[in-house]
C-alpha cells in the first residue's frame, strides 16, 4: 500500500484483511470491530483463515494486511510485535456435579475432557505428553475442530476443557475457571505484517488500536 501522511478514522474508507485462528477472532478481532464501529465506521474488516505456508506471499500481494499469531513462528522477512502472553485455564460448568472437581492430577485425568484438534480428529495434544510423564492418561471424550465450540458444550455438560484464558473471561456466569493442577505451557500472541504496509497511516492506526485494546 502507498504511504499516507494522515489518517482520519472518523472519515476514512479502508478495508483491512486479518488472518488468524478462531480463538483470536474471539479474543482480538471481536473487540477490535466494536471499537472500529464507534471510532472508524468506514473501516471494514475481512477475516481470513491463517495459512502459515502462504502467509508471506499473501502479505506481499496485499491479500492479508495483518496476521494475529505466535510472532516467533512468522517468516523472518515480516515485521512483528508482541501483544500478550496467553495461558491455559481449566473450564467446567459452574454447577458441575463433581464440584469442586480438581484436587489432584489423577482426578484431573479422570474427568471427561474436550480437546481441540485444529487439523481434526486427534485425541492427543502436548498436554497428554506432559500427563504421561507424570504417569497419567487423560480421559478425552470429544475432539473438537474449533475453540469457539468448546465453552458452549462445556457449559451444558459435565465435560471440562483446557482453553486459552481470554476466550472465556466473559463467561464467568456459566463457567468456572481454574488453574490446571500441573504446569501447562502457554503461548505468545502478536501481530505480523509486511513492510509494504508498515508506513501506511491507516494500517498503522489499526495496529496501534489493537495494541491499545490488548494492553487495556
Amino acid at each position: 500500500m502507498g504511504r499516507h501522511g494522515h489518517f482520519d478514522p472518523a472519515r476514512a474508507r479502508l478495508t483491512v484483511a486479518i488472518a488468524c485462528t478462531d480463538y483470536l477472532q474471539a479474543a482480538v478481532v471481536q473487540p477490535l470491530v466494536q471499537v472500529l464501529r464507534a471510532k472508524a465506521p468506514g473501516v471494514r474488516v475481512a477475516i481470513r483463515n491463517l495459512e502459515m505456508a502462504q502467509l508471506e506471499e499473501q502479505m506481499a500481494r496485499g491479500d492479508v494486511d495483518l496476521a494475529l499469531m505466535t510472532p516467533a513462528a512468522a517468516p523472518a522477512s515480516l515485521r512483528t510485535r508482541h501483544l500478550f502472553d496467553e495461558r491455559y485455564v481449566l473450564i467446567g460448568r459452574r454447577d458441575h456435579v463433581s464440584q469442586p472437581w480438581v484436587v489432584t492430577v489423577a482426578e484431573f485425568a479422570q474427568l471427561e475432557h474436550v480437546i481441540v484438534s485444529l487439523r481434526g480428529g486427534d485425541f492427543q495434544t502436548p498436554v497428554d505428553d506432559a500427563l504421561a510423564a507424570l504417569g497419567h492418561e487423560r480421559n478425552v471424550v470429544l475432539s473438537a475442530a474449533s475453540f469457539l465450540f468448546v465453552p458452549e458444550v462445556v457449559s451444558q455438560s459435565d465435560f471440562v476443557a483446557l482453553v486459552p484464558e481470554r476466550l472465556v473471561l466473559n463467561r464467568a456466569d456459566k463457567l468456572q475457571l481454574l488453574a490446571p493442577p500441573f504446569p501447562v505451557e502457554g503461548f505468545a500472541v502478536g501481530m505480523v505484517w509486511h513492510g509494504r504496509s508498515h508506513a501506511h497511516s491507516g494500517q498503522r492506526w489499526i495496529r496501534e488500536t489493537v495494541v491499545s485494546l490488548m494492553s487495556a
